[in-house]
Formats: structure tokens, C-alpha cells, sequence
């Protein structure tokens, strides 16, 4: 991607699910910048290494955090990693909550899929968003976005889930999955990969190697809705990498039918 204003970025309700645009990059109130990152590694690595790595990665003629510098933003240290996997994984929808400097990298999921919660969000199109919270699937793959953000911006994030009130969005840390650094686009398993024992799913598809390092998904925020959990296609998870917003409204959402989120993911 070029720099460019977010408001000339592409925003539809169908696209929202999906993690968007496919390379890193850092987000403003007024500018996207490309963020150049990469990180090639075999083995696993701390959280520390990993800020460390990004730190200095190129954003705009300059490391990034000389940029956060040269800017008076919080530096990496100050930061902790948050998962975007809706509406917040789109620079568009990112830099209207004026949340200052957010720099975004991408990642790859295992074992846990972006879907739907079962909820609707009328504040932005008629008759509403559905966001985007995670749940298991065993052998499952996916990418999406990693934002590396302050305390104060993982809670506004979290209040505008929330609609601006204290609602059911909460944050909170993974027990169970995988996360990897992806240095390159990949396609997730298709629909036929996942079966289902009337009560289980579970994707039986090999998995590609990921050139990126992996780090503990504990260290990770994930906001997820502690009422409603997700939706619940009849036993069945809807999984975003399959079903768009349009898709999923028209075709499957029933208001009143969802999983519980402690029977989806398992927290710290």
C-alpha cells in the first residue's frame, strides 16, 4: 500500500470481516503509512523481542519508533498486543475512533477462528454490523491483524464495541491457540476442510508453513462479548473467512441464538 488519507480507503459492510489491506501498516487520525516488517524466524520468541523487532522496522524514511518519537507518541514499550478482527481491522473504521498512533502488523491464528457474535451495531448502516469475536477450531488457520496499542487505546477500542457505554465487550487474554507473525498472504482452509461430529468441528486440512515466529497468545488482548459468545448455526460456527456481513445477515443470523463464550474460548 501507498500512504494515503483513510478516508479514501474502500469500505463496504461486506468487506468488514476481513483483515484489510494484506500488508502492515501504521494508523493515524489523519494519514496510513506502509509499515515495512518482516521477521524471519523458525523458533519462538517473548513479546520482548518481538517489540523490540518492530521498534525498529521502517515507517516513512524512518525507524518506528524514531517515528513515535519525532511524533510525541507512546513509545513500543508502552504498548501491548491487541488482535483486530472486525470492524477495527479496517484502517477506515481504525483511524475515525482518533486514537492517535496505532501501528498494525499481520498475523496468522491456529486452532481459533474469526466469527461472529450475536449482536447487531446499527450506528454505522441499516440494520446494523455484527462484530467479530474469536472461537476454537481445532486445526484451523487464518490471518488477520495485530495492533500494538497504549492502555488508553485498548479501552477506547473497547468502549466503541461497547457503543460508547459499559455494555458486554470485554477484554481479555487467550488461554488456548496459536499466534505467528505472517510475512506473507495466506489462503485459509475452504469450507469442505472442516467437519462435524454432531458436536465438534474440527478442520482436517494441512496447515502450510508459516515463515514467521510464533509467541504466546496469553500476552495477546482479544476484546470478546461475554453475553452473547457468538452465533450458533445450529451447532455450527460461521467463520468471517467464509461468510461476509452481507452473507451472514441475509442467510443465517436469528437474534436470540448463540453460543456461550466460555463454551468457545478459554481465557486467562
Amino acid at each position: 500500500m501507498d500512504k494515503m488519507h483513510p478516508g479514501l480507503w474502500q469500505y463496504t459492510a461486506n468487506n468488514s470481516p476481513n483483515p484489510l489491506p494484506r500488508t502492515p501498516f501504521v494508523c493515524t487520525d489523519k494519514e496510513l503509512f506502509p509499515l515495512e516488517f518482516e521477521l524471519m524466524a523458525t523458533e519462538p520468541v517473548t513479546l520482548e523481542v518481538l517489540l523490540q523487532k518492530l521498534s525498529q522496522a521502517t515507517v516513512d524514511e524512518s525507524t518506528l519508533e524514531e517515528f513515535f518519537t519525532a511524533r510525541s507518541a507512546p513509545s513500543m514499550a508502552e504498548r501491548k498486543p491487541m488482535l483486530l478482527l472486525g470492524e477495527l481491522a479496517n484502517p477506515f473504521q481504525l483511524s475515525r475512533l482518533r486514537l492517535g498512533i496505532v501501528p498494525v502488523i499481520n498475523v496468522r491464528l491456529g486452532n481459533l477462528c474469526r466469527t461472529y457474535a450475536d449482536s447487531l451495531d446499527s450506528r454505522m448502516i441499516n440494520p446494523g454490523v455484527h462484530h467479530v469475536t474469536l472461537a476454537r477450531t481445532a486445526g484451523w488457520w487464518e490471518s488477520t491483524h495485530m495492533a500494538f496499542v497504549t492502555t488508553g487505546q485498548m479501552k477506547s477500542m473497547v468502549e466503541w464495541l461497547n457503543g460508547g457505554k459499559r455494555g458486554h465487550w470485554r477484554p481479555v487474554r487467550p488461554r488456548e491457540g496459536i499466534v505467528k507473525v505472517e510475512n506473507s498472504t495466506v489462503l485459509c482452509p475452504p469450507p469442505e476442510a472442516v467437519t462435524w461430529d454432531g458436536v465438534t468441528e474440527t478442520c482436517i486440512a494441512a496447515e502450510p508453513d508459516c515463515s514467521g515466529p510464533q509467541f504466546d497468545i496469553s500476552d495477546v488482548i482479544v476484546p470478546i462479548h461475554v453475553r452473547h459468545g457468538c452465533y450458533d448455526n445450529r451447532g455450527k460456527i460461521v467463520r468471517c473467512a467464509h461468510v461476509g456481513q452481507r452473507e451472514f445477515h441475509a442467510n443465517y443470523f436469528r437474534r436470540g441464538s448463540s453460543k456461550q463464550w466460555q463454551d468457545i474460548l478459554d481465557i486467562v
